[in-house]
């Protein structure tokens, strides 16, 4: 039986801060002037419906689907079949604030091993992080659940999970972990999991290549699971299946947003230089570069609030081949971003008449794009609707 840890009592500083979100992030925000596609150039299938903010989506080989809602459930969506709620996860998932039931990703070798990697807010309102759980999936089933990793030390701020999984070509992953939205400065210190991404074995071990294992930094030594650092709140992940290279992109807070192309061992700025401001106005940094820091290849000034991130390859859209495509929760859109030899020439505004916050992009077998609606304005009357979350299916206009 799953228990699912509630936030309580709303403390005056959690009220500013989700105030402040939900100003920059729910509300629909004008796209710049970009070369726009409206959803009657493609052919859009709706797959499942009515979901309740499903947060990330893992097409299964017999066509069916694992969708994660951040309430806490793990749904097996089945086309003409009722959907099943998957039982087996952990009693600890903490739902509040950005916390909930994360993203869900099959191993490499699924059809062989039955193997699923899940993250999750962990804890209570006082002391929370991102936990990474590996399970067998039996079909209506997790077994052998066990949580491989949890970021520490905790936090006591409901925001800023990351909670993003990737496996890179040598079957190690890598797991995305916000900087708590109240410890920005963590980002850039050596000995917190804060604001970084980690590289894992797929038992949670430590792979002997990290490359900040016997490091230090300001006299504190580095947590050997880091791979990168300087992040803000990385809430899209995604490998090239064709070179192999990691792709990344992140909220910034009042714009700054980045799509960035990850080296291990490399810092990424946050909060020491970023393009955006805080939710008030005011200058976070003096600095948009830094020595020694690497630049996004791309960023977003107004926020788009970017949610969900493959690199595409497939026949379906052969112009599309090497890009990104990246969700957009405040744009409500879905962006693509021309990639020429690791650089950002051009980007193109697609579906933009969704009317609905984008919270996972993947691309299917077939080539298909697959977009995960959060939620959606149902009845047109700028309001967000309960149980309005849809999974679509994107092809090319016959």
């Amino acid at each position: 039986m799953l228990s699912v840890n509630r936030s309580g009592s709303k403390r005056g500083l959690s009220l500013v801060l989700t105030s402040a979100l939900l100003t920059a992030c729910l509300e629909p925000q004008p796209a710049p002037d970009l070369p726009a596609r409206p959803s009657s150039d493609f052919t859009i299938t709706n797959l499942v419906d009515r979901l309740e903010k499903p947060w990330s989506v893992a097409a299964l080989p017999d066509g069916g689907f694992l969708i994660t809602e951040i309430s806490g459930k793990l749904l097996r969506h089945t086309p003409g079949v009722a959907p099943v709620e998957i039982s087996g996860l952990p009693n600890d998932i903490f739902v509040g604030g950005q916390g909930g039931l994360l993203d869900v990703v099959l191993s490499p070798d699924f059809t062989r091993s039955g193997e699923v990697y899940i993250s999750y807010a962990y804890g209570t309102e006082d002391a929370n992080g991102t936990a990474l759980l590996r399970a067998t999936f039996n079909g209506n089933a997790l077994e052998n659940p066990t949580v491989i990793f949890r970021a520490s030390p905790p936090k006591s701020a409901a925001q800023h999970f990351g909670g993003k999984i990737a496996f890179l070509p040598d079957d190690t992953l890598v797991l995305t972990l916000g900087d708590g939205f109240a410890y920005r400065e963590d980002a850039q210190k050596a000995d917190t999991h804060l604001g970084k991404l980690v590289r894992l074995n797929r038992d949670g071990g430590v792979p002997s290549d990290n490359p900040f294992i016997g490091k230090d930094k300001d006299g504190r030594a580095f947590k050997p699971q880091i791979y990168s650092l300087g992040h803000r709140n990385v809430q899209g992940l995604a490998v090239d299946s064709e070179t192999g290279e990691l792709w990344e992109h992140e909220h910034g807070p009042r714009g700054g947003d980045e799509l960035n192309r990850i080296i291990a061992g490399a810092n990424y700025g946050w909060p020491l230089a970023t393009k955006g401001r805080d939710y008030q106005g005011a200058r976070i940094s003096p600095y948009e570069s830094f020595e020694g820091m690497i630049d996004p290849i791309h960023n977003w000034v107004p926020s788009i609030a970017p949610s969900g991130l493959a690199i595409y390859r497939g026949d379906m859209f052969p112009d599309w081949n090497g890009d990104a495509l990246i969700g957009g929760l405040a744009s409500r859109d879905l962006r693509r971003v021309d990639l020429e030899n690791g650089v950002s020439v051009g980007e193109e505004d697609l579906l933009s008449d969704l009317n609905g916050r984008v919270r996972d992009v993947r691309v299917a077998s077939d080539g298909a794009v697959l977009i995960l609606l959060e939620s959606r304005d149902v009845d047109g009357d700028g309001k967000l609707d309960a149980n309005s979350g849809q999974l679509l299916r994107i092809t090319p206009k016959s």
